[in-house]
């Protein structure tokens, strides 16, 4: 994976650029990049958690399919936009893009780092 880092004050802090692995059937993108997508708009962000850790606080306009529900509740997830899915920390999320990938959805992107990095990064919660 490409790495990149900023200039934060004075420390750095990791800062994954958006990359696509031809074994992977998704994108995967920083928060900014998330951030920056989610404000244009024509995208459906998908927290895939445990509704647990989704009412602790989630991305705001989130909706809440945990990973392992992406197959059955299909039928929740837009096809006419780019989906941009979330956990904890970006492994959840992943899997979540695989099974999304395999029913048949295509513009798909897995947030690096997930809620912890979004949190961090000083990026608003609901």
């Amino acid at each position: 994976m490409q790495q990149a880092c900023r200039q934060v004050g004075k420390s750095e802090e990791y800062n994954p650029m958006a990359t696509k692995d031809p074994r992977e059937p998704f994108t995967r993108v920083s928060v900014a990049e998330a951030k920056e997508k989610i404000d244009g708009g024509g995208v459906q962000i998908v927290d895939v958690r445990t509704p647990g850790e989704y009412a602790g606080g989630h991305v705001p306009g989130a909706i809440n399919i945990p990973h392992m529900s992406v197959v059955s509740r299909k039928d929740e997830l837009a096809g006419d936009k780019e989906l941009v899915m979330i956990c904890q920390m970006g492994q959840r999320s992943a899997l979540a893009c695989e099974f999304a990938a395999a029913i048949g959805f295509k513009e798909l992107f897995n947030v690096e780092g997930g809620t912890e990095a979004w949190i961090k990064a000083g990026y608003q919660v609901e």
